[in-house]
């Protein structure tokens, strides 16, 4: 069965705001790396559009390598979109998904293959308060944003998390790989 993993970046006062952190080469990296051991990424329609920032640096390379790999990388990934407003995606390897998040997450689940990435916010609280997360790693960035949009925001049960890994970053950036744990 595979594993969902929810991957974002966030501040270190807990914020998911991308304007306020600079993630480097060593960071795009590793991105590009856990994109490559997933079979597909799950993004709503805010995040997604945002992502559509590489869709355009593939067509115009900004000569920074890390930025210009990460942005082939991205590309060839299948991301599924959920919209209640996008009548369509822009983006080849890209579709709207028909079905609510648990029914989409529990059909993939199924299936074999690479790990389904979740690299939204508002996906992440939804899938944690269904309890269909299996892996959470967090990016910390050495950034106080002072506010933003908290990353578990609306989350109103205890959830108990067990410190798996982590990997520090020259950026000062630190990446927590937590799994969710039974009380």
């Amino acid at each position: 069965m595979r594993k969902v993993i929810a991957a974002i970046n966030m501040t270190v006062d807990g914020f998911c705001d991308h304007t306020v952190i600079t993630p480097d080469e060593e960071i795009h990296q590793h991105y590009a790396n856990l994109l490559d051991n997933a079979c597909v990424i799950l993004y709503g329609r805010i995040t997604y559009q945002l992502m559509q920032y590489w869709q355009n640096l593939l067509k115009n390379p900004s000569g920074e390598n890390a930025m210009d790999d990460f942005a082939v990388t991205i590309d060839k990934i299948p991301k599924i979109v959920f919209s209640h407003t996008l009548k369509d995606v822009e983006w080849a390897s890209a579709k709207l998904s028909n079905q609510t998040i648990e029914e989409e997450v529990a059909e993939l689940k199924q299936q074999s293959g690479k790990d389904i990435l979740v690299g939204c916010r508002s996906l992440i609280i939804q899938l944690m308060k269904l309890n269909l997360i299996d892996e959470y790693q967090l990016c910390v960035h050495p950034v106080v944003a002072g506010s933003g949009l908290p990353l578990f925001q609306n989350i109103n049960d205890r959830t108990l998390l067990k410190l798996i890994k982590t990997k520090t970053f020259g950026s000062g950036a630190v990446m927590l790989y937590y799994a969710p744990t039974q009380e």
